[in-house]
């Protein structure tokens, strides 16, 4: 069950205590056979897009991002490049990394390739994440499995991740139900939609464009 958090409604979005956003963009793409963080559905890079929503609700954004792409991130945006040490994990990689350079945050996960996602959609999650020290996630009823990269990790995972990676468990699925996870259910199911192919990301460009016309 939800409690209400400790967040404070600044300029009419809610405010996530002691929160750091991470878009989470870092991985080869090798099914889309392209930068996923790089595709525009919203007349700009996903990666610039998904930072600027994630930002009313954060004391500060990072794009997560390997070394590559590293250099090919604008000046305006703060990024935070994985440590090598977590090479080839997965998305863990970028949720231990943020956690090594900020022990002391929580940690708001938004991956670049759900673009369904919307600052409304944040919105209701933030006014009602878990304040009793637990990672909280969105959920996905249907498939009956939870979305690691869009969830909040507060600052207290960082140990019990740390001995996940010892043990060479690295499924943040894995962790979120081994932790039980308090389970976020959107009102708009498509958010959760992951886009992987190129031919699914004519459709869900095409699906867009339509919703703004």
């Amino acid at each position: 069950m939800f409690i209400m958090a400790d967040a404070n409604l600044i300029n009419g979005h809610h405010h996530l205590t002691e929160t750091y956003g991470l878009v989470v963009c870092g991985g080869n793409s090798r099914r889309m056979g392209a930068d996923k963080s790089m595709l525009q559905y919203y007349q700009k890079p996903q990666r610039y897009h998904v930072y600027e929503m994630m930002q009313p609700f954060c004391e500060q954004v990072f794009i997560s991002c390997n070394a590559q792409q590293a250099n090919t991130i604008k000046d305006d945006y703060l990024f935070l490049t994985d440590n090598t040490l977590y090479n080839n994990i997965g998305p863990m990689a970028a949720l231990l990394t943020a956690l090594t350079n900020f022990p002391e945050k929580n940690i708001l996960f938004i991956g670049c390739d759900y673009p369904f996602i919307t600052a409304n959609e944040l919105q209701q999650f933030a006014a009602v994440y878990n304040a009793s020290d637990n990672a909280v996630a969105f959920y996905n009823d249907a498939e009956d499995v939870y979305e690691p990269l869009l969830a909040w990790y507060p600052a207290s995972s960082f140990e019990k991740l740390k001995v996940m990676f010892k043990m060479k468990q690295y499924s943040l699925q894995h962790f979120l139900k081994e932790n039980k996870a308090s389970k976020f259910y959107p009102e708009n199911k498509i958010s959760m939609i992951s886009i992987d192919t190129n031919s699914a990301f004519i459709k869900a460009l095409s699906s867009i464009k339509q919703g703004m016309n």
